[in-house]
């Protein structure tokens, strides 16, 4: 049967895939909040492992063409560097063990965040959606098929504006690693390929500005440039 859609379904958001003509379909983007001791502390909360919490970003934040474009009741945006990990299959309640047969790739991605509105929701008790989730507050590069990168458990991850380097870490610093991540994720939501995974970000996140440059840096998967527009 033929499904009549009131309207054209949405193009589907997509990326590139290194060393590859095919795409990468998006589906779902999870979010794991503090997941970096600094980078809790720096936030004024316990570096101790607590258990974790999540949110999710729609597919329409993701941004492919290395420019993030400020919002204009945005106040104050903060930039947040973080290993993106693509999953091209999925499941209920995975094991930690098998976790990472779902993982298609890895990437780097910006979670970029509405600072002041996030303190404000954070101070009421509300939800974090317009200050994580709104269009284009996920930047993210292309992917490198674990299949050339291996798995990444380890390795320097870093960001620079306008040269001068701001956040630097290593991808063993995750509190939760990835396939804890992906074990916990999967008892609530049924994974499914195209979901990815932003896996946190190290200390040193901070505001940026119309016409900064932002480079970042994550060990075994490369380097990617991102201009900030007004």
């Amino acid at each position: 049967m033929i499904t009549e859609f009131a309207f054209s379904p949405h193009p589907a958001v997509s990326l590139a895939i290194e060393g590859s003509d095919a795409s990468f379909p998006v589906n779902r983007i999870f979010c794991i909040g503090r997941n970096y001791a600094a980078h809790a502390v720096e936030m004024g909360h316990d570096p101790n492992r607590e258990p974790p919490f999540f949110f999710l970003k729609p597919a329409t934040a993701v941004v492919t063409n290395g420019t993030f474009s400020c919002p204009q009741a945005a106040g104050e945006v903060h930039h947040e560097v973080e290993l993106v990990v693509a999953l091209g299959s999925g499941g209920k309640d995975i094991p930690v063990e098998t976790a990472l047969d779902c993982v298609f790739g890895y990437g780097i991605g910006l979670d970029m965040t509405l600072r002041d509105i996030q303190a404000k929701a954070k101070k009421l008790g509300r939800p974090w959606d317009v200050a994580k989730g709104f269009d284009g507050s996920a930047p993210c590069g292309p992917l490198v098929p674990a299949s050339r990168s291996g798995h990444l458990a380890k390795g320097t991850i870093s960001l620079s504006i306008n040269g001068t380097e701001r956040q630097s870490g290593d991808l063993d610093q995750m509190i939760w690693k990835i396939p804890e991540i992906i074990n916990i994720l999967s008892r609530y939501f049924r994974l499914l390929p195209g979901d990815l995974i932003m896996t946190g970000t190290p200390a040193g996140v901070g505001p940026v500005e119309p016409g900064d440059r932002l480079h970042a840096r994550i060990e075994g998967v490369g380097e990617w440039t991102v201009s900030v527009q007004g």
